[in-house]
């Protein structure tokens, strides 16, 4: 069997997943600082989550989840696509108590993945709403299964799930039972519970589709013409209950021309925002975990940038080297923290924290130049003046610590952000495969509404 033909959007994630790998499972990471196995015990799972996300990128396993309430059908519409029973189902409350996944189809292409799930409804919710988000989280597209007009508790699980920024497609089920039910009244319906002010659903109309699973039986009436040749016709009549089969075309078509257009383009995606949460959370743990040995290193740059700009008589070169201090503060912190950083990106952090220090730190600047001016001034003027400019330097110096303090307290706060930043980072991997998504897709009208949103 011939290999896939590569993909952009698939190698792009895969390369990017690859490079966060090399870098946040290796033990040399935090550099020449020795290992933290607190740190290594609370960053497991995350490296965990970016080997699991990278495996389903190589294996193009896509998943698609079906949530709803109670009794509304979710597990009887997987197996109706399944074309067998292989989920539990049955009249009472609760049946599915945890989400299963079963392989749908497969090819040399892609495999697809059902995930069944608890209703959203059931008495347990705290436990099972946090197990659907998770689902939720790792599902591809999301399949919200509904019977009869929408509950209040079905529509605030809707605008749950739409934080989730996922393809999410509304399945009426049971429309055998409400012919007159369709899209735009569903979806009117929908518009109707919407807050004053909000935006509506995520879906359109478009995204709302009929079935019916599992019909009724119906009662057929069979007439057989088996008289003997010759006499008069008397058929034998015949009742007997046969099961209709399942409604789901308009599904199956729907599914298969997300996949078709969007498929790969949505997985890459999903992979890629899993890395970049698992990202996030090890560095948060990390600066978390290593607070101590931060804030012992900016405190040891404060007083070498204190006394370097305090001795150097010439005060226009102390802007200089205060940047200079504080890039390479940045840039020993991120390897505290075992985060990967350029010169170029610490750069950037030292602009960020200049902006977010609301003209603090600038102001810190123009006093620490005037000071450095006033002190350069009183060594031209009279050589002999120590005390004037031994004045002027411990001040100078105190503004110097002090901005370097708002650095390096600023610079915690964007190394949160973990690595999605560079080239070949998560950050600028979603963003090209953003772009690249042509207009008409699901994915640029996913993007294009949570911009609004």
């Amino acid at each position: 069997m011939n290999s896939p033909a590569p993909d952009p959007a698939l190698s792009t994630a895969i390369a990017s997943i690859q490079q966060s790998l090399s870098w946040y499972a290796s033990q040399r990471r935090h550099w020449n600082y020795p290992a933290n196995l607190e740190l290594q015990g609370a960053v497991r799972q995350d490296i965990q989550a970016m080997h699991q996300a990278l495996a389903k990128l190589e294996q193009r396993v896509f998943k698609i989840a079906a949530f709803g309430l109670v009794s509304r059908g979710k597990s009887t519409v997987i197996n109706a696509l399944l074309g067998e029973k292989r989920l539990e189902t049955g009249p009472l409350h609760g049946v599915t108590q945890w989400p299963q996944s079963v392989r749908w189809c497969s090819n040399d292409k892609i495999q697809i993945d059902l995930i069944d799930t608890p209703g959203l409804d059931e008495i347990a919710g705290g436990a099972r709403a946090t197990m659907a988000q998770t689902v939720a989280h790792q599902a591809d597209l999301i399949l919200f299964v509904i019977a009869g007009d929408i509950t209040q508790t079905e529509f605030t699980a809707l605008q749950t799930l739409r934080q989730a920024q996922k393809p999410l497609l509304l399945v009426f089920n049971k429309i055998d039972l409400y012919p007159e039910q369709d899209q735009q009244q569903i979806f009117a319906q929908l518009q109707s519970l919407t807050p004053t002010g909000e935006d509506s659903p995520i879906f359109s109309a478009e995204d709302i589709v009929l079935v019916a699973a599992e019909p009724p039986p119906i009662m057929v009436r069979m007439e057989y013409g088996n008289s003997p040749k010759g006499s008069r016709p008397s058929p034998a009549l015949e009742e007997r209950w046969e099961k209709p089969a399942p409604q789901l075309d308009q599904l199956r078509q729907k599914i298969f021309t997300i996949l078709n257009r969007d498929g790969t383009q949505l997985l890459a995606l999903n992979a890629l925002r899993q890395v970049e949460q698992a990202e996030k959370n090890i560095a948060t743990k990390t600066i978390e975990i290593r607070t101590a040995e931060a804030d012992q290193l900016i405190s040891k740059y404060m007083r070498y940038k204190a006394l370097a700009i305090a001795v150097n008589p010439i005060g226009l070169l102390d802007l200089g080297a205060s940047l200079i201090t504080d890039l390479l503060l940045i840039r020993s912190l991120a390897r505290i923290y075992g985060l990967p950083i350029t010169s170029y990106e610490a750069g950037r952090i030292w602009k960020k924290v200049l902006i977010g220090a609301g003209g603090i730190l600038l102001s810190q600047w123009v006093s620490a130049l005037f000071l450095g001016l006033q002190k350069t001034a009183s060594l031209v003027e009279n050589p002999g003046n120590l005390a004037a400019y031994g004045g002027g330097a411990v001040l100078q110096g105190g503004v110097a610590a002090y901005s370097t303090y708002i650095v390096g307290e600023g610079a915690k706060i964007y190394l949160a952000q973990g690595a999605s930043w560079g080239n070949a980072g998560t950050s600028k991997a979603i963003a090209k495969i953003k772009t690249s998504a042509p207009s008409e897709s699901m994915l640029r009208r996913l993007d294009d509404m949570g911009s609004e949103a």
